[in-house]
């Protein structure tokens, strides 16, 4: 037994040597001391051995696995500097790497910060909400009822949960607006939030919708507010994202939320108000909504509006970048389209 392992040693070592590849080691290695080697079956075997016999085959033995372990490891390392050597003789390494491109923003996402940034310097706390909504805080909280003519315009993706009397009431919240009734139900005034986030719309796609897009809603709360504070807070905002000497234009709308409503505008960015088509020939192009927020639906939320007075807005996040770059198409900002994403 001892002269067989001793030859076992000599052909293994033999082997060893003459391997000149990195890759045909683990065979070497499964073949002298993987489970099945025959060394690995004597040492199996020594139980069987008289107990003499046994202490001198199996010390041998042991002192042999050891060895071959050791030679493997050398062999490995002077393999792999070979190979290292090999490959560094095609290299020249004077020349620069390659550079790897740098990440950035998504232009949506750096539209949203930079809006954040504004509102948050004039005393606004950033909030969001539940992008999956209740019926009652997209609409019924906002004072827009059932059978109200407001939710035909808004296209709702409804999510499959239903009252005892099977209505619907779970869905893709369609504005922003639904966190205000949240705000106003968890903080206590003075309040001053914006909230950014995904709305959906079961609409089809073209160059000005997208079923899912960004909007940002602004909601203030406060004792004496008035709609010069609004139109203040609007004006600074306009004039810090689209430039100091762009002119800014409040005209009155509806909104069931707020009362009285208004939408603002901005001077055309494209042809300075003198009229294109960007604009429809108006010089102004509408931006958002806006208004003093209802009294009912501060009551709603418990808040008294006769102690309080408050001013909400809400703006598409996405139509900004399209404003301020002259972009033409929503869906390029979908698209992954590297080499329009690059330019931002």
């Amino acid at each position: 037994m001892l002269k067989q392992l001793n030859e076992l040693k000599s052909a293994a070592l033999k082997e060893l040597e003459a391997v000149s590849q990195a890759k045909d080691l683990e065979a070497w290695r499964v073949r002298y001391l993987g489970k099945k080697s025959q060394l690995t079956g004597v040492l199996r075997g020594l139980a069987e051995l008289p107990i003499e016999e046994r202490k001198q085959v199996g010390a041998l033995a042991n002192r042999i696995k050891a060895g071959l372990e050791e030679n493997l490891g050398q062999k490995s390392r002077l393999l792999k500097q070979v190979g290292l050597a090999a490959a560094g003789e095609g290299i020249d390494i004077t020349l620069p790497g390659r550079p790897y491109p740098t990440g950035r923003l998504h232009p949506i996402a750096q539209t949203i910060a930079e809006i954040c940034d504004i509102f948050a310097s004039m005393g606004f706390q950033v909030v969001e909400g539940p992008e999956v909504e209740w019926d009652y805080y997209n609409f019924e909280a906002l004072n827009i009822p059932r059978h109200h003519p407001a939710r035909e315009s808004m296209a709702t993706l409804w999510v499959d949960a239903e009252t005892e009397k099977g209505e619907r009431n779970m869905l893709m919240r369609t504005h922003t607006t639904a966190c205000d009734t949240r705000v106003l139900e968890q903080m206590t005034p003075p309040i001053r939030v914006v909230m950014p986030g995904r709305v959906y719309r079961y609409e089809a796609s073209d160059a000005t919708h997208v079923p899912m897009f960004h909007q940002i809603d602004a909601l203030a709360v406060d004792k004496n507010i008035t709609m010069a504070d609004l139109k203040g807070t609007l004006y600074e905002f306009a004039r810090r994202f689209f430039g100091e000497e762009r002119k800014v234009r409040f005209r009155c709308d509806y909104f069931p939320f707020v009362e009285p409503g208004v939408e603002m505008a901005i001077e055309c960015l494209v042809c300075g108000g003198s009229g294109c088509r960007l604009c429809g020939n108006s010089g102004w192009i509408e931006v958002l909504g806006a208004g003093m927020t209802h009294p009912r639906v501060l009551e709603r939320s418990g808040v008294d509006p006769r102690e309080y007075t408050s001013f909400a807005f809400g703006m598409g996040i996405d139509r900004l970048p399209m404003l301020r770059y002259g972009i033409d198409d929503i869906r390029l900002f979908y698209g992954s389209d590297l080499r329009f994403l690059r330019q931002f």
